[in-house]
Order: C-alpha cells, then sequence, then structure tokens
C-alpha cells in the first residue's frame, strides 16, 4: 500500500507557516502574459484575490497586497524535511516534486492500528507542522499520488477498485505539458477513462509513449521503481515568520513546528540530540545566536521545547526576529521505544522487569519467553525456551543468525554456486562443524555466511559427505 501525501499549498506555507495569518499574501510565477498568483492566503483571499489571476489585477483589489515569487528551491528542501520528518511513520519513502511524498506503509499498519489511523496520525502531523495536505492510498505509488492531487481522500484496494477510482480522475492530475493537456482536451477527453478506452497505438502516437506507459504504471501493468529518500545525518530548517516578532510567544509557535520536524528525524532515526543551536536573524542578516546544552540525549519533543523556551527568555533581543534557524548538528544513538501496545510508552531505559510484566499481562504468561544458549555445536541443538532473564550456557562467540528456519532448506546450485533467487556471494570465513556422533545426530558441514544481489544475508552450509550438497539454514535481520 502507497500513501501520499499532496501539498497543494506549498508555494504559499514555506513562507507563511512560521505564524498565524497576517497581512496579505500571494506567491506569484511568470507564466502567460505576466506573472500570476499561484496561491494566496486567507486575508488576501478575504480581499478578493485568487489563483489564476494576474498580479496586476490582484494589486488592483488589495492595494496592500504583498507578493512574494515561487521559491522552487525553498519549496525543494521543505519537501525533503517533511520527507525526513514521515520517517518515524515507514523506512521506505520517495519524493514526487514538486510537492507530493509517497510512502510505502503496508508494513506499519499494524503497527499504527490500521491504514485510517496512519492517515490520520500523518495528517495531524502535517498540521501541526504547519502544512494542507490530501492524503490517497493505493496499491501503486503512481495511483496514490493521482487520487492524492485530485483530492479524493480514499484508500483502494484491489485491482478492480483502483481502475473504479482511476477512471472518474481529470485529466491535470497527470504530469503533462499544457500543450499536451490542451490536445487530449481538443480530442474531446475528460478524464482518465476517456484515455484508457482509446486504443494505445493511436494515443502513444499523438502524445508520445510517455503517457501510456503512466497509464500502465498507474494500474499495475507496468513495474514503477522508485528511488528511496535517505534522511540526512544532521538537521538543519530554517523558517520564515510572517511578520517580525519581538515576542517570546511568538517565536515559540514557529520553534514548535521545528522541533517536530526535528524529532520526527529523530524518532525516524531512533537518534537524540544532546545539543542544539538556534539562530535568530535580524535585519541585513544580523543574527543572535542561542546555544542548548542537554546533559543526556533526548528525542522528545516537549521536553526540547520547555528548554528552549527558558534559554529564550534569557535573551536580549537587540532587533525584531524575521526567520529562525534551528540546527542540530550531531546526532546520537537511542534505544528505541515500546509503544502503547503494552499500556504506555516504554523508553529503553525503562525497568525491563515491569516490561516483562505488561507483556505477559496482556499475551499470557507462556506466550513471553527467553532464549538461552547451550552448551552444543550443532545450531539446532544450540538454544531452548526459557524464563525471561535466565542466562543460559555460552560458547566462543560465532557469527550465527538468530532466525534459524525449521528445517534446513535444499539450494539449487548453477555453475558450481549455491542459488538463491540470483548467486549467492560467499565471505571468506567458514565454520566446520562434526559432532553428534554419539546420540543419532552426526553431522559434517561447513556453514557460510552468503548474500544475493539485493543485500540479504543468509546462513547457508555445505555437506562435507555424500552429494556435498548446499542448504539455507538461516537468515540474518
Amino acid at each position: 500500500m502507497w500513501l501520499s501525501a499532496n501539498l497543494p499549498w506549498l508555494p504559499l506555507e514555506v513562507f507563511v507557516r512560521g505564524g498565524r495569518d497576517g497581512a496579505p499574501l500571494a506567491i506569484s510565477s511568470a507564466a502567460g502574459h505576466g506573472p500570476q498568483v499561484v496561491a494566496c492566503n486567507q486575508a488576501a483571499r478575504r480581499l478578493g484575490v485568487r489563483t489564476g489571476m494576474t498580479v496586476g489585477a490582484a494589486q488592483a483589489l488589495a492595494a496592500d497586497l504583498q507578493v512574494q515569487p515561487r521559491d522552487s528551491i525553498r519549496e525543494r528542501r521543505a519537501l525533503e524535511r517533511l520527507a525526513a520528518w514521515a520517517g518515524q511513520f515507514t523506512p521506505v519513502i520517495s519524493l514526487e516534486p514538486p510537492a507530493t511524498l509517497l510512502m510505502e506503509v503496508e508494513g506499519s499498519l499494524n503497527l499504527f492500528g490500521g491504514a485510517g489511523r496512519l492517515q490520520r496520525r500523518v495528517m495531524d502531523g502535517l498540521a501541526a507542522l504547519g502544512y494542507q495536505a490530501q492524503l490517497a492510498s493505493a496499491p501503486t505509488p503512481l495511483a496514490a499520488v493521482w487520487l492524492a492531487r485530485a483530492g479524493e481522500g480514499v484508500g483502494v484496494q484491489g485491482q478492480g477498485a483502483l481502475v473504479k477510482a482511476l477512471v472518474r480522475l481529470p485529466l491535470d492530475v497527470l504530469d503533462l505539458e499544457a500543450a499536451q493537456l490542451a490536445r487530449l482536451q481538443g480530442m474531446g477527453l475528460e478524464n482518465l477513462g476517456d484515455c484508457l478506452r482509446l486504443p494505445r497505438d493511436g494515443l502513444a502516437r499523438r502524445l508520445g509513449p510517455a503517457l501510456v506507459e503512466a497509464l500502465d504504471r498507474a494500474l499495475g501493468r507496468q513495474a514503477d521503481p522508485r528511488t528511496r529518500f535517505v534522511p540526512p545525518a544532521r538537521f538543519d530548517s530554517r523558517l520564515i515568520l510572517p511578520a517580525e516578532v519581538l515576542e517570546v510567544d511568538a517565536l515559540l509557535f514557529a520553534l514548535r513546528r521545528l522541533v517536530l520536524e526535528l524529532t520526527g528525524l529523530l524518532q525516524a532515526r531512533l537518534e537524540g540530540v544532546q545539543s542544539l543551536q538556534l539562530r535568530l536573524f535580524h535585519q541585513a542578516e544580523q543574527a543572535t545566536d542561542v546555544a542548548l546544552q542537554l546533559t543526556a540525549p533526548s528525542r522528545d519533543a516537549r521536553h526540547l521545547l520547555d528548554l528552549l523556551r527558558v534559554r529564550l527568555e534569557r535573551v536580549a533581543l537587540p532587533l525584531p526576529v524575521r526567520e529562525i534557524e534551528l540546527s542540530a548538528p550531531t546526532l546520537t544513538a537511542l534505544p528505541g521505544e515500546t509503544r502503547d501496545w503494552v499500556g504506555a510508552v516504554t523508553g529503553g531505559n525503562s525497568n525491563v522487569n515491569a516490561l516483562i510484566e505488561q507483556l505477559q499481562a496482556r499475551l499470557g504468561e507462556k506466550a513471553v519467553h527467553g532464549v538461552c544458549q547451550i552448551a552444543e555445536h550443532r545450531p539446532e541443538y544450540a538454544w531452548q525456551a526459557c524464563d525471561p532473564g535466565t542466562v543460559g550456557a555460552t560458547l566462543q562467540p560465532v557469527r550465527r543468525p538468530l532466525w534459524l528456519l525449521p528445517d534446513p532448506v535444499a539450494l539449487q546450485v548453477r555453475a558450481g554456486q549455491p542459488w538463491l533467487a540470483g548467486p549467492l556471494t560467499l565471505e571468506p570465513e567458514c565454520e566446520r562443524i562434526e559432532s553428534g556422533w554419539w546420540d543419532g545426530g552426526d553431522m559434517a558441514r561447513d556453514y557460510f555466511i552468503a548474500s544475493d544481489p539485493q543485500g540479504a544475508r543468509f546462513w547457508i552450509y555445505r555437506e562435507l559427505r555424500g552429494a556435498r550438497a548446499w542448504f539455507l539454514q538461516g537468515v540474518f535481520g
């Protein structure tokens, strides 16, 4: 399942989310016969300003209208910071510029209580950051993008429902040039269903193969690989204030949004911060620096914001503040959290015995157990279930996976090389096991750590006797 978040007001929000609605503001972009309004705030809309009108017409309606040229670089950076923040919901995130995020969330549904609750979490989180979003989900990434652009707000499952949802979408959800869109409309087409009813060859000849390929990718007929977003190893975010301020409360409104961006990234990376740098920009790029040092790393948004508020109350601002920037150059690893499915959020430093008791009370005593190592070289017999906290025997440390298959699986051999959905590459180290002759479980094997072309790592062995066949016995996490 792909969840798409479309941000239709991103050109405006990069300028205004640092505070509440202020003076009338419009964002302009050169188009047609002159600059046009591509977005405007509520104050401008109350004066009659609308998207699509020329800047001159907008200024005639609102004499005090402020006009900012669209900043595509600022929009791209905002989208990247949102992708880093969204990593707390799923590790598989892609950008769909200029204003859409894509998240593969199938593996996250159980953790967040289903698709509906997950979407509400994402929507509420974006709103807290100062963004209005249109969300939609679908089995293919491009279908999710188109549904979100159309503002459908639907969750589609299954091929039949996917086709029904797509055929009614307007043509402007397609990423087409103005001339191509006009050509489709000139042919009498109004929605994607009209495109799908046309002969594929004719559609490709008139508008190029890209449109036909896009329709195939949206319907799942063709693969649609996406570049995975990699979150940054540090945090930097800068926010424009709608108006100059001198009051700490006004600064905290904007600062809270930066802190939420930061803690979203930290949650995604399971890290914390022990130092923060806050820069308050005045006119002519003059700045006031505020440093915060913690005694222990943290990613608690409320805690960090409280500390920054106390620090700001001790700062005498020489001039009004126009922009603020929050930086965390060093992120520190922190243990993960146990979510509220056991009744509370439990951090890595919490009492382990209390956590075990909560799990046993919720799942039953027999459902919770430990794993002890036994003084036995043979992998099948080298462990046993035990009471939580029990310490078992220890052996010489070796690299073995925690996940062993119930029974070894025979591997194919091609050109003398073991094969599992592709050729397996063996690491040079080998663990030889010859044991069990005294109890009928005699074995003689050479164990190797192997990896496939996608980077997955496995624990395999080759028999030292008989057919010398290869087998898969374990998987590394």
